[in-house]
Protein backbone atom coordinates (compact mmCIF):
# COMPACT_ATOMS: atom_id res chain seq x y z
CA UNK A 1 0.00 0.00 0.00
CA UNK A 2 1.59 3.37 -0.94
CA UNK A 3 0.59 6.88 0.38
CA UNK A 4 -0.50 8.24 -3.21
CA UNK A 5 -1.46 11.76 -4.37
CA UNK A 6 -4.99 12.03 -6.06
CA UNK A 7 -5.31 12.63 -9.79
CA UNK A 8 -5.10 16.41 -10.33
CA UNK A 9 -8.50 18.37 -10.73
CA UNK A 10 -8.38 21.23 -13.16
CA UNK A 11 -5.01 22.45 -14.58
CA UNK A 12 -2.09 21.34 -12.26
CA UNK A 13 1.69 22.56 -13.04
CA UNK A 14 4.42 21.17 -11.25
CA UNK A 15 7.53 23.09 -10.75
CA UNK A 16 5.93 26.04 -12.49
CA UNK A 17 6.58 24.37 -15.76
CA UNK A 18 5.03 21.04 -16.13
CA UNK A 19 1.74 20.75 -16.60
CA UNK A 20 -0.46 17.16 -15.91
CA UNK A 21 -2.99 16.29 -17.91
CA UNK A 22 -3.62 12.62 -16.58
CA UNK A 23 -2.36 9.68 -14.68
CA UNK A 24 -0.42 7.14 -16.84
CA UNK A 25 0.41 4.66 -13.76
CA UNK A 26 1.44 3.85 -10.28
CA UNK A 27 2.45 1.12 -8.36
CA UNK A 28 5.19 0.58 -4.97
CA UNK A 29 7.51 3.32 -5.32
CA UNK A 30 5.73 6.16 -7.15
CA UNK A 31 3.02 7.49 -9.48
CA UNK A 32 3.82 8.67 -12.90
CA UNK A 33 1.71 11.49 -14.63
CA UNK A 34 1.49 12.50 -18.53
CA UNK A 35 2.78 16.42 -18.55
CA UNK A 36 3.14 18.39 -21.14
CA UNK A 37 6.63 20.86 -20.86
CA UNK A 38 5.41 24.11 -21.48
CA UNK A 39 9.30 25.71 -21.76
CA UNK A 40 9.91 23.09 -24.59
CA UNK A 41 6.40 21.85 -25.82
CA UNK A 42 7.15 18.57 -25.08
CA UNK A 43 5.15 15.72 -23.36
CA UNK A 44 6.81 13.85 -20.53
CA UNK A 45 6.48 11.53 -17.77
CA UNK A 46 6.11 13.07 -14.51
CA UNK A 47 6.86 10.76 -11.32
CA UNK A 48 5.70 11.33 -8.38
CA UNK A 49 7.84 9.21 -5.38
CA UNK A 50 5.33 7.55 -3.09
CA UNK A 51 6.07 6.32 -0.01
CA UNK A 52 4.74 2.57 1.74
CA UNK A 53 2.66 3.47 4.96
CA UNK A 54 5.01 1.05 6.97
CA UNK A 55 7.69 3.54 6.20
CA UNK A 56 9.01 5.09 8.98
CA UNK A 57 9.83 9.12 8.82
CA UNK A 58 13.78 7.86 8.62
CA UNK A 59 12.91 5.68 5.74
CA UNK A 60 10.87 8.46 3.90
CA UNK A 61 13.69 10.69 4.00
CA UNK A 62 16.04 7.86 2.61
CA UNK A 63 13.89 7.22 -0.29
CA UNK A 64 14.04 11.46 -1.12
CA UNK A 65 17.71 10.76 -1.41
CA UNK A 66 17.57 7.92 -3.43
CA UNK A 67 15.14 9.72 -6.04
CA UNK A 68 17.90 12.20 -6.07
CA UNK A 69 20.89 9.22 -6.98
CA UNK A 70 18.29 7.74 -8.95
CA UNK A 71 18.23 10.70 -11.44
CA UNK A 72 22.22 10.71 -11.27
CA UNK A 73 22.66 7.29 -12.19
CA UNK A 74 19.53 7.25 -15.20
CA UNK A 75 21.20 9.92 -16.39
CA UNK A 76 24.41 8.28 -16.83
CA UNK A 77 22.69 5.51 -19.51
CA UNK A 78 22.40 6.38 -23.01
CA UNK A 79 20.93 3.43 -24.78
CA UNK A 80 17.72 3.36 -26.55
CA UNK A 81 16.35 0.86 -24.50
CA UNK A 82 16.72 2.98 -21.05
CA UNK A 83 14.13 5.52 -20.18
CA UNK A 84 15.95 8.70 -20.01
CA UNK A 85 15.39 11.62 -17.18
CA UNK A 86 15.27 14.79 -17.63
CA UNK A 87 15.39 16.76 -14.75
CA UNK A 88 14.18 16.31 -11.22
CA UNK A 89 12.55 18.91 -8.70
CA UNK A 90 10.36 18.56 -4.96
CA UNK A 91 7.40 19.88 -4.78
CA UNK A 92 4.71 19.63 -1.62
CA UNK A 93 7.20 18.05 0.09
CA UNK A 94 7.35 15.23 -2.93
CA UNK A 95 10.61 14.60 -5.29
CA UNK A 96 9.35 14.36 -8.82
CA UNK A 97 11.41 13.18 -11.65
CA UNK A 98 11.04 14.35 -14.87
CA UNK A 99 11.52 11.41 -17.78
CA UNK A 100 11.43 10.73 -21.30
CA UNK A 101 7.44 9.72 -22.39
CA UNK A 102 7.67 6.39 -23.87
CA UNK A 103 4.26 5.80 -25.52
CA UNK A 104 3.66 2.25 -24.39
CA UNK A 105 2.58 -0.10 -21.86
CA UNK A 106 4.39 -2.03 -19.02
CA UNK A 107 4.85 -5.41 -19.41
CA UNK A 108 2.75 -6.15 -16.33
CA UNK A 109 -0.40 -4.31 -18.06
CA UNK A 110 0.37 -6.20 -21.18
CA UNK A 111 -0.02 -9.59 -19.24
CA UNK A 112 -3.17 -8.30 -17.08
CA UNK A 113 -4.67 -7.49 -20.45
CA UNK A 114 -3.74 -9.33 -23.21
CA UNK A 115 -1.99 -12.53 -21.45
CA UNK A 116 1.16 -14.60 -22.07
CA UNK A 117 3.31 -14.13 -24.55
CA UNK A 118 5.26 -16.43 -27.08
CA UNK A 119 8.32 -17.43 -26.16
CA UNK A 120 9.80 -15.52 -29.61
CA UNK A 121 8.25 -12.36 -28.09
CA UNK A 122 10.02 -12.64 -25.06
CA UNK A 123 13.15 -13.37 -26.46
CA UNK A 124 13.05 -10.30 -27.98
CA UNK A 125 12.20 -8.07 -25.28
CA UNK A 126 14.65 -9.89 -23.39
CA UNK A 127 17.48 -9.06 -25.75
CA UNK A 128 15.95 -4.76 -25.47
CA UNK A 129 16.84 -5.17 -21.24
CA UNK A 130 19.77 -7.02 -21.48
CA UNK A 131 20.69 -3.94 -23.72
CA UNK A 132 19.53 -1.54 -20.90
CA UNK A 133 21.37 -4.06 -18.23
CA UNK A 134 24.47 -4.39 -19.84
CA UNK A 135 24.80 0.06 -20.34
CA UNK A 136 24.09 -0.05 -16.46
CA UNK A 137 26.38 -2.77 -15.18
CA UNK A 138 29.29 -1.03 -17.28
CA UNK A 139 27.98 2.56 -15.95
CA UNK A 140 28.62 0.76 -12.46
CA UNK A 141 24.45 1.10 -11.65
CA UNK A 142 22.61 -2.33 -10.68
CA UNK A 143 19.32 -1.45 -11.14
CA UNK A 144 17.77 -4.11 -8.34
CA UNK A 145 14.14 -4.05 -9.57
CA UNK A 146 14.04 -5.60 -12.94
CA UNK A 147 10.34 -6.81 -13.16
CA UNK A 148 7.74 -6.58 -15.85
CA UNK A 149 5.98 -3.28 -14.28
CA UNK A 150 9.68 -1.46 -15.05
CA UNK A 151 9.20 -2.61 -18.39
CA UNK A 152 7.80 -0.78 -20.89
CA UNK A 153 6.77 -2.09 -24.42
CA UNK A 154 6.29 -0.07 -27.24
CA UNK A 155 3.39 -0.74 -29.91
CA UNK A 156 5.87 -2.07 -32.07
CA UNK A 157 7.16 -4.35 -29.40
CA UNK A 158 10.95 -2.52 -28.42
CA UNK A 159 10.71 -2.86 -24.62
CA UNK A 160 12.90 -0.21 -22.59
CA UNK A 161 13.80 -0.42 -18.69
CA UNK A 162 12.66 2.40 -16.44
CA UNK A 163 12.57 3.21 -12.55
CA UNK A 164 16.39 2.79 -11.07
CA UNK A 165 13.95 3.65 -8.03
CA UNK A 166 16.18 0.86 -5.55
CA UNK A 167 19.33 0.81 -7.54
CA UNK A 168 23.12 1.06 -6.30
CA UNK A 169 25.97 2.03 -7.85
CA UNK A 170 29.49 0.97 -6.98
CA UNK A 171 31.16 3.94 -6.56
CA UNK A 172 28.44 5.62 -4.42
CA UNK A 173 27.80 4.30 -0.50
CA UNK A 174 24.82 2.36 -0.57
CA UNK A 175 21.64 4.17 0.44
CA UNK A 176 19.85 1.68 3.12
CA UNK A 177 17.25 2.22 5.90
CA UNK A 178 18.18 1.17 9.29
CA UNK A 179 18.75 -2.94 8.67
CA UNK A 180 15.56 -2.92 6.58
CA UNK A 181 15.79 -4.16 2.29
CA UNK A 182 12.98 -3.06 -0.12
CA UNK A 183 12.20 -4.99 -3.31
CA UNK A 184 9.78 -6.94 -5.14
CA UNK A 185 10.07 -10.86 -3.70
CA UNK A 186 8.82 -12.43 -6.57
CA UNK A 187 11.89 -11.03 -8.48
CA UNK A 188 14.05 -10.87 -6.08
CA UNK A 189 17.46 -12.95 -6.21
CA UNK A 190 17.99 -15.47 -4.00
CA UNK A 191 21.11 -13.56 -2.90
CA UNK A 192 18.96 -10.77 -1.85
CA UNK A 193 17.08 -12.56 0.08
CA UNK A 194 19.07 -13.29 2.22
CA UNK A 195 20.24 -10.07 2.93
CA UNK A 196 23.53 -10.29 0.96
CA UNK A 197 25.05 -7.34 -1.01
CA UNK A 198 23.66 -6.66 -4.42
CA UNK A 199 25.72 -7.66 -7.43
CA UNK A 200 25.19 -7.60 -11.08
CA UNK A 201 24.05 -11.20 -10.83
CA UNK A 202 21.10 -9.90 -9.24
CA UNK A 203 19.38 -8.13 -12.37
CA UNK A 204 19.97 -11.50 -14.44
CA UNK A 205 18.01 -13.44 -12.16
CA UNK A 206 15.55 -10.83 -12.36
CA UNK A 207 15.75 -11.10 -16.02
CA UNK A 208 14.97 -14.58 -16.01
CA UNK A 209 11.97 -13.99 -13.48
CA UNK A 210 10.28 -11.11 -16.09
CA UNK A 211 11.04 -13.44 -18.58
CA UNK A 212 9.39 -16.22 -17.61
CA UNK A 213 6.41 -14.32 -16.15
CA UNK A 214 6.26 -12.78 -20.16
CA UNK A 215 5.81 -16.78 -21.34
CA UNK A 216 3.88 -18.41 -18.14
CA UNK A 217 1.47 -15.93 -17.19
CA UNK A 218 3.19 -15.74 -13.35
CA UNK A 219 6.10 -15.20 -11.29
CA UNK A 220 8.15 -18.49 -11.03
CA UNK A 221 8.08 -18.46 -7.12
CA UNK A 222 4.87 -16.60 -6.10
CA UNK A 223 3.53 -17.96 -2.91
CA UNK A 224 0.84 -15.29 -2.06
CA UNK A 225 2.94 -13.17 0.96
CA UNK A 226 6.32 -11.85 0.31
CA UNK A 227 7.68 -13.77 2.91
CA UNK A 228 6.54 -17.49 1.81
CA UNK A 229 7.33 -16.38 -2.12
CA UNK A 230 11.03 -15.37 -0.48
CA UNK A 231 11.11 -18.66 1.16
CA UNK A 232 10.33 -19.96 -2.43
CA UNK A 233 12.88 -18.19 -4.10
CA UNK A 234 15.51 -19.40 -1.77
CA UNK A 235 14.86 -23.01 -1.25
CA UNK A 236 12.42 -24.04 -4.68
CA UNK A 237 12.61 -24.68 -7.51
CA UNK A 238 10.67 -22.91 -10.19
CA UNK A 239 7.33 -23.65 -11.04
CA UNK A 240 7.23 -25.74 -13.97
CA UNK A 241 6.90 -24.59 -17.29
CA UNK A 242 4.44 -24.93 -19.74
CA UNK A 243 4.61 -22.17 -22.57
CA UNK A 244 8.75 -21.62 -22.45
CA UNK A 245 9.49 -23.97 -24.98
CA UNK A 246 12.63 -23.07 -26.87
CA UNK A 247 13.48 -20.56 -23.99
CA UNK A 248 12.92 -23.05 -21.30
CA UNK A 249 17.20 -23.50 -21.34
CA UNK A 250 18.01 -19.68 -21.04
CA UNK A 251 14.90 -19.33 -18.35
CA UNK A 252 16.72 -21.84 -16.17
CA UNK A 253 20.24 -21.37 -16.92
CA UNK A 254 19.42 -17.26 -15.37
CA UNK A 255 17.20 -18.47 -12.31
CA UNK A 256 20.08 -20.69 -11.39
CA UNK A 257 20.57 -19.90 -7.33
CA UNK A 258 24.46 -20.92 -7.60
CA UNK A 259 25.90 -17.36 -8.56
CA UNK A 260 29.26 -19.25 -10.11
CA UNK A 261 26.64 -21.11 -12.20
CA UNK A 262 23.87 -18.49 -12.81
CA UNK A 263 24.12 -17.67 -16.82
CA UNK A 264 26.07 -14.54 -17.83
CA UNK A 265 25.05 -11.40 -19.57
CA UNK A 266 26.51 -12.55 -22.60
CA UNK A 267 25.31 -16.56 -22.43
CA UNK A 268 22.00 -15.22 -22.21
CA UNK A 269 22.40 -12.86 -25.50
CA UNK A 270 23.42 -15.74 -27.36
CA UNK A 271 20.59 -18.11 -26.32
CA UNK A 272 18.07 -15.28 -27.21
CA UNK A 273 19.39 -14.51 -30.20
CA UNK A 274 19.39 -18.00 -31.82
CA UNK A 275 15.61 -18.21 -30.48
CA UNK A 276 15.12 -15.43 -32.56
CA UNK A 277 16.89 -15.93 -35.26
CA UNK A 278 15.50 -19.69 -35.54
CA UNK A 279 11.89 -17.60 -35.86
CA UNK A 280 13.07 -14.71 -38.18
CA UNK A 281 11.02 -16.34 -41.06
CA UNK A 282 8.08 -17.22 -39.78
CA UNK A 283 7.98 -13.82 -37.45
CA UNK A 284 9.63 -11.00 -39.24
CA UNK A 285 7.25 -8.34 -37.41
CA UNK A 286 8.28 -7.44 -34.07
CA UNK A 287 4.57 -5.59 -33.02
CA UNK A 288 2.57 -7.29 -30.25
CA UNK A 289 0.51 -9.69 -31.45
CA UNK A 290 -0.70 -12.80 -29.49
CA UNK A 291 0.57 -16.03 -30.97
CA UNK A 292 -1.05 -18.53 -29.01
CA UNK A 293 -4.17 -17.81 -26.71
CA UNK A 294 -3.53 -17.06 -22.85
CA UNK A 295 -4.90 -15.86 -19.88
CA UNK A 296 -5.23 -12.49 -18.93
CA UNK A 297 -5.86 -11.60 -15.57
CA UNK A 298 -2.69 -9.92 -12.74
CA UNK A 299 0.37 -10.74 -12.55
CA UNK A 300 1.16 -11.08 -8.73
CA UNK A 301 4.50 -9.98 -7.53
CA UNK A 302 4.95 -6.90 -8.36
CA UNK A 303 5.04 -4.69 -5.46
CA UNK A 304 7.80 -3.52 -3.51
CA UNK A 305 8.09 -5.12 -0.24
CA UNK A 306 10.45 -3.81 3.13
CA UNK A 307 12.07 -6.54 5.16
CA UNK A 308 13.96 -6.35 7.87
CA UNK A 309 17.67 -7.40 7.66
CA UNK A 310 17.42 -9.45 10.52
CA UNK A 311 14.80 -11.44 8.71
CA UNK A 312 16.62 -12.14 5.62
CA UNK A 313 19.57 -12.83 7.90
CA UNK A 314 17.11 -15.62 9.70
CA UNK A 315 16.10 -17.06 6.30
CA UNK A 316 19.41 -17.31 4.94
CA UNK A 317 20.35 -19.43 7.90
CA UNK A 318 17.31 -21.63 8.19
CA UNK A 319 17.68 -22.30 4.36
CA UNK A 320 21.28 -23.37 5.39
CA UNK A 321 20.31 -25.48 7.80
CA UNK A 322 16.48 -26.93 5.86
CA UNK A 323 19.93 -27.46 3.17
CA UNK A 324 21.72 -29.50 5.66
CA UNK A 325 18.62 -31.54 6.96
CA UNK A 326 17.99 -32.53 3.40
CA UNK A 327 21.40 -33.95 2.86
CA UNK A 328 21.03 -35.68 6.15
CA UNK A 329 17.60 -37.18 5.05
CA UNK A 330 18.88 -38.47 1.71
CA UNK A 331 21.88 -39.74 3.27
CA UNK A 332 19.81 -41.38 5.85
CA UNK A 333 17.88 -42.87 3.06
CA UNK A 334 20.08 -43.81 1.31
CA UNK A 335 21.55 -45.96 4.23
CA UNK A 336 18.54 -47.48 5.22
CA UNK A 337 18.06 -48.51 0.82
CA UNK A 338 21.36 -50.00 1.17
CA UNK A 339 20.97 -51.90 4.41
CA UNK A 340 18.02 -53.41 3.12
CA UNK A 341 19.61 -54.49 0.33
CA UNK A 342 22.23 -56.03 2.25
CA UNK A 343 19.35 -57.76 4.86
CA UNK A 344 17.62 -59.13 1.13
CA UNK A 345 21.03 -60.21 -0.56
CA UNK A 346 21.34 -62.04 2.94
CA UNK A 347 17.85 -64.12 3.04
CA UNK A 348 16.71 -63.38 -0.48
CA UNK A 349 12.83 -64.26 0.68
CA UNK A 350 10.79 -61.95 -1.15
CA UNK A 351 6.90 -62.66 -1.80
CA UNK A 352 7.16 -63.80 -5.22
CA UNK A 353 10.36 -66.22 -4.01
CA UNK A 354 8.48 -67.74 -1.03
CA UNK A 355 5.58 -68.29 -3.22
CA UNK A 356 8.19 -70.15 -5.51
CA UNK A 357 8.89 -71.97 -2.57
CA UNK A 358 5.96 -72.87 -1.21
CA UNK A 359 4.88 -74.08 -5.12
CA UNK A 360 8.09 -76.37 -5.16
CA UNK A 361 7.44 -77.68 -1.57
CA UNK A 362 3.68 -78.48 -2.53
CA UNK A 363 5.38 -80.17 -5.74
CA UNK A 364 7.53 -82.48 -3.53
CA UNK A 365 4.96 -83.60 -1.56
CA UNK A 366 2.45 -84.83 -4.78
CA UNK A 367 5.57 -86.63 -5.85
CA UNK A 368 6.17 -88.11 -2.89
CA UNK A 369 3.13 -89.08 -1.25
CA UNK A 370 0.58 -88.76 -4.86
CA UNK A 371 2.46 -89.31 -7.96
CA UNK A 372 5.36 -92.42 -6.78
CA UNK A 373 2.46 -94.67 -5.13
CA UNK A 374 -0.29 -93.99 -7.83
CA UNK A 375 2.83 -94.81 -10.63
CA UNK A 376 3.51 -97.85 -8.24
CA UNK A 377 -0.13 -98.99 -8.06
CA UNK A 378 -0.67 -98.91 -12.18
CA UNK A 379 2.16 -100.76 -12.24
CA UNK A 380 1.14 -103.03 -10.13
CA UNK A 381 -2.27 -103.50 -11.43
CA UNK A 382 -0.94 -103.85 -15.30
CA UNK A 383 1.87 -106.65 -14.65
CA UNK A 384 -1.12 -108.40 -12.54
CA UNK A 385 -3.63 -108.24 -15.77
CA UNK A 386 -0.18 -109.22 -17.98
CA UNK A 387 -0.24 -112.60 -15.89
CA UNK A 388 -3.58 -113.29 -15.90
CA UNK A 389 -4.21 -112.74 -19.00
CA UNK A 390 -1.11 -114.87 -19.75
CA UNK A 391 -2.97 -117.78 -17.90
CA UNK A 392 -6.16 -117.75 -19.77
CA UNK A 393 -4.26 -118.21 -22.79
CA UNK A 394 -2.44 -120.87 -22.08
CA UNK A 395 0.74 -119.31 -22.72
CA UNK A 396 1.73 -119.79 -19.00
CA UNK A 397 0.99 -123.41 -18.13
CA UNK A 398 -1.34 -123.85 -14.83
CA UNK A 399 0.93 -126.42 -13.76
Amino acid sequence: MIMASEPPTGERVVGGRYEIAGELGRGGMGVVWLATDRVLQREVALKEISYPVHLTDEERAVLRERTLREARAAARLEDPHVVAIHDVLEEDGRPWLVMEHVRSRSLQRILQEDGPMSPVQAARIGLDLLSAIDVAHAAGVVHRDVKPANVLVSADGQACLTDFGIATTTDDATLTTQGAVLGSPSYMAPERAQGEPPTPAVDLWSLGATLYAAVEGRPPFDRGTPMATLIAVVSDAPAPMRHAGVLEPVLRGLLTKDLASRTTAAEARRQLAAVVAEAAPEAPSRGWRPQWRGTAGPAPGGDVERFDLADLLALASSSRAALGTVVRDVRDHAREVGERRQKNEAAPRTRRERRAAARHHRFRFKRRWVVIPLVVMVLFVVVVLGTLTLLLTGVIPLH
